[in-house]
């Protein structure tokens, strides 16, 4: 790997535009986790929720031993836990566990108990937006799993991107992947992936702010179920 390089807002731009010609999904990913890694060196990591190892797989597949940021809020469904460790066990990346400067009981005692349910944006900010953030510093470009096709919010969503809130380059390697493309890839290549999937969750977050969906309904949608809420603070 190179050196890292200054990232900015023109190079995210002249890189984005460059693997938006790619039209091979799997090769367009890979394209992109490759140019990161290449470009930023250690600088470089990316993030996942553990709901498979999706990302994790392709990074490493270019970027052997890439760091891996896991946030573990301490909310996590027992399965999350176990696919973090699953996935960190049989994929050659080093894995950032992160957890938040307060413990769940440390945040009852200052906040009150269920703080995800009387203000779940401070329960976000506080166990996971703040923690990414401070994981982050001591990298310039990061990557994400997000996907156009998940909801509204996300259907905009570039390849490479210019993170103005914490002044780094974000790449977003899978944005284009349909949830056809996501099956053949994890089927192929044997990948792990979340069983809560196998029972009817569409996106796996924290437990006790996440229910099954519904046969139809958006895969987000059990995510903040009756809140007027869609995203956590890390991809807004």
């Amino acid at each position: 790997m190179t050196t890292a390089v200054l990232p900015t807002p023109e190079l995210a731009a002249a890189a984005d535009a460059r693997f938006e010609g790619i039209t091979d999904s799997v090769e367009q990913a890979l394209a992109v986790l490759r140019w990161a890694g290449d470009t930023f060196g250690a600088g470089f990591a990316v993030t996942s929720s553990m709901a498979d190892g999706l990302l994790s797989h392709l990074a490493s597949r270019v970027v052997p031993g890439v760091n891996v940021v896991f946030l573990d809020t301490g909310y996590h469904f027992a399965e999350t836990i176990g696919t973090r460790d699953w996935i960190s066990s049989v994929l050659p990346i080093t894995l950032l566990n992160v957890t938040p400067p307060l413990s769940v009981a440390e945040q009852d005692a200052e906040f009150g108990p269920r703080l995800y349910e009387r203000d779940p944006d401070l329960c976000c900010s506080l166990r996971k937006v703040t923690p990414l953030a401070e994981a982050l510093a001591g990298f310039v470009a990061w990557g994400s799993g997000i996907r156009r096709d998940e909801s509204p919010t996300r259907a905009a969503t570039r390849l490479v991107d210019w993170d103005a809130k914490r002044g780094m380059v974000k790449v977003n390697p899978i944005a284009a992947w349909t949830q056809d493309v996501v099956d053949a890839y994890t089927t192929e290549h044997q990948v792990p992936v979340n069983p809560l999937f196998e029972i009817g969750y569409g996106s796996i977050g924290c437990e006790p702010c996440t229910r099954p969906v519904a046969p139809g309904e958006d895969p987000r949608a059990g995510r903040w179920a009756g809140k007027n809420k869609i995203e956590c603070g890390l991809h807004t």
